[in-house]
C-alpha cells in the first residue's frame, strides 16, 4: 500500500515515540544527608485522649502525663502542638542538636533537641507452645455506614456489617479507610526530637512559625537554614458548629485561609441501651462521596492524595464551609470531627537539577504536615463551639478537660476490627 510522504512520516513517528520514552535517562536520586520532620497540628473542640500516643511517647522518653510530650499531634489533645525529629547519616549515634527558630515562636532562640535513651520496647515473640486455642468473644449488633453530603439517605445506603455473620466479604467491603498518611521517624537513639525530657513545654499563646529555621549538631551538614511562609505556619483552630433539626444535622465551619481541603466523619452508637446489653448498634457517616469509614482520613494526607481524593469527592473543596447529613446517619449521641488539610511542605537543598543525567544529592531536606481538627460533642451548636475555641486560648490553670466519650468510641471501633481480624484471618 502506497502512503503519501507526510502520512508515512507521521506513521512511522508513532511506532518510534514508545522506543524514545524509554530512551529517556532515569535520573539518579541519593537520600540527603540530613533529614527533619516538622509536624504541626491544631486540635479544638473538648476532644480529649488520655494515655494517647503522646502519653505512650512520654512514659517512653520519662516525661509525666501532664507535660508536653512528642507525639501529641497524633493524641487529640486541645491545643496546638508541634513534634520535630531530626536524623543524619554522618552520625547514626547523634545524641543532641539543635533547632534555631524565629522570635515569633516564643520558645528560642533554639530548641534543644534530645534522643531518647533507647527505642520502642521490642514486641514479644510470639509463643506457640500453649495447645489451648486463642479464644475470643464475638460481639453482637451491626454497623452502618452512609456517606455523602445532604439531607436525605442515598439509594443503596446504609451498608450493614452483621457482626454474627463474620462473612469476609461483607468485612471487606464496609471496613473501606482511604489513607495515604506517611509514617515519619520518631525520636530514638541516634534521632533527637522535640519536646524530650528536657523540655516540655507547650507552645505559648500566639506561637508562630513564620521566619527562618535551622538545624545543627555533630554530623548534620552545615547550612540546613530554611524558612516556613504563612501558608505553612501553625494552623487556627477550625470553628465549627453542628446543628439539627428532625430531618437533617448541619455541619457548618468558618473559611480557613490556610486550608487546602476539608473532611468531615461522624460516629457512635444509636442505641446505648443494647450497647450495655451487648448488642452494639455503630452508626458511621463522613462527608464522602464514596464509601469511606474516615477513619484514616482524619490525618495528614499528602498533597497529591488530596488533590486526588478532591477529584473524586471524597475530600470537600478548600472553600467548602458546610455539609448536612441524614438524620438517622448522625446520632445524638455521636461524636463529629471536621478537619482543615493544610499543604504539606517538602523543601530540600540543593534544589533536584532539570537534567535526568544529573545526579541529585540533596545534602538536607525536610518535611513539615499541618492539620486542624475540631470536634463536636453531641448537641454543640455555633455559640457553644466558639466558646471551645476561645477556650483553646485561655491560661493553662483555667482550661477544664473535657469528657474522653470520643476516646471510647474510637476504642469500640478498634475492639470489633481486632476481634474481627482475628475471627478471619487468624490473627
Amino acid at each position: 500500500m502506497f502512503l503519501p510522504k507526510h502520512l508515512a512520516l507521521a506513521v512511522s513517528g508513532l511506532f518510534a515515540l514508545p522506543s524514545v520514552l524509554a530512551a529517556q535517562p532515569v535520573q539518579k536520586v541519593k537520600p540527603p544527608v540530613s533529614q527533619a520532620y516538622i509536624d504541626l497540628a491544631t486540635f479544638s473542640g473538648g476532644m480529649q485522649m488520655p494515655g494517647g500516643a503522646g502519653g505512650l511517647m512520654g512514659a517512653m522518653f520519662g516525661a509525666k502525663a501532664s507535660d508536653n510530650t512528642f507525639g501529641m499531634t497524633q493524641a487529640q489533645s486541645p491545643g496546638r502542638w508541634m513534634d520535630v525529629t531530626l536524623l543524619t547519616r554522618n552520625n547514626s549515634k547523634l545524641t543532641t542538636a539543635t533547632q534555631s527558630v524565629p522570635a515569633g515562636a516564643k520558645l528560642g532562640p533554639v530548641l534543644n533537641l534530645l534522643a531518647p535513651d533507647q527505642g520502642p520496647a521490642d514486641v514479644p515473640a510470639y509463643d506457640d507452645t500453649d495447645p489451648e486455642p486463642t479464644k475470643f468473644e464475638m460481639p453482637k449488633g451491626k454497623m452502618y455506614l452512609y456517606w455523602g453530603c445532604g439531607a436525605e439517605v442515598r439509594k443503596g445506603q446504609p451498608l450493614v456489617l452483621d457482626l454474627a455473620k463474620m462473612d469476609p466479604k461483607q468485612f471487606g467491603k464496609f471496613f473501606q479507610n482511604r489513607s495515604a498518611t506517611s509514617r515519619v521517624p520518631q525520636p530514638a537513639p541516634g534521632r533527637p526530637g522535640w519536646p524530650n525530657k528536657n523540655d516540655t513545654r507547650r507552645l505559648p499563646d500566639g506561637a508562630s512559625l513564620v521566619g527562618e529555621h535551622g538545624f545543627a549538631g555533630a554530623g548534620v551538614v552545615d547550612g540546613f537554614k530554611f524558612n516556613i511562609d504563612a501558608q505553612h505556619d501553625l494552623m487556627p483552630a477550625v470553628e465549627a458548629s453542628r446543628d439539627e433539626d428532625d430531618k437533617a444535622v448541619l455541619f457548618k465551619w468558618k473559611p480557613m485561609r490556610q486550608a487546602s481541603g476539608w473532611f468531615v466523619q461522624s460516629m457512635g452508637m444509636r442505641d446505648a441501651g443494647k450497647g450495655e446489653a451487648g448488642e452494639m448498634e455503630m452508626v458511621y457517616w463522613t462527608s464522602s462521596e464514596l464509601p469511606d469509614m474516615g477513619m484514616g482520613l482524619v490525618n495528614y494526607q499528602p498533597n497529591g492524595s488530596i488533590s486526588k481524593w478532591q477529584k473524586e469527592k471524597v475530600l470537600l473543596p478548600a472553600g467548602a464551609t458546610e455539609c448536612m447529613a441524614p438524620k438517622e446517619a448522625v446520632g445524638p449521641m455521636a461524636m463529629s470531627r471536621v478537619i482543615a488539610y493544610g499543604e504539606e511542605l517538602n523543601m530540600a537543598y540543593p534544589p533536584r537539577p532539570k537534567d535526568p543525567k544529573v545526579t541529585w544529592e540533596p545534602q538536607w531536606n525536610v518535611k513539615v504536615r499541618l492539620k486542624s481538627v475540631a470536634s463536636l460533642m453531641p448537641g454543640m451548636g455555633a455559640a457553644m463551639q466558639a466558646a471551645m475555641v476561645e477556650q483553646e486560648g485561655a491560661p493553662e490553670e483555667k482550661k477544664t478537660q473535657a469528657p474522653a466519650k470520643a476516646g471510647v468510641t474510637e476504642a469500640v471501633t478498634k475492639g470489633v476490627v481486632d476481634v474481627l481480624t482475628r475471627g478471619l484471618f487468624g490473627r
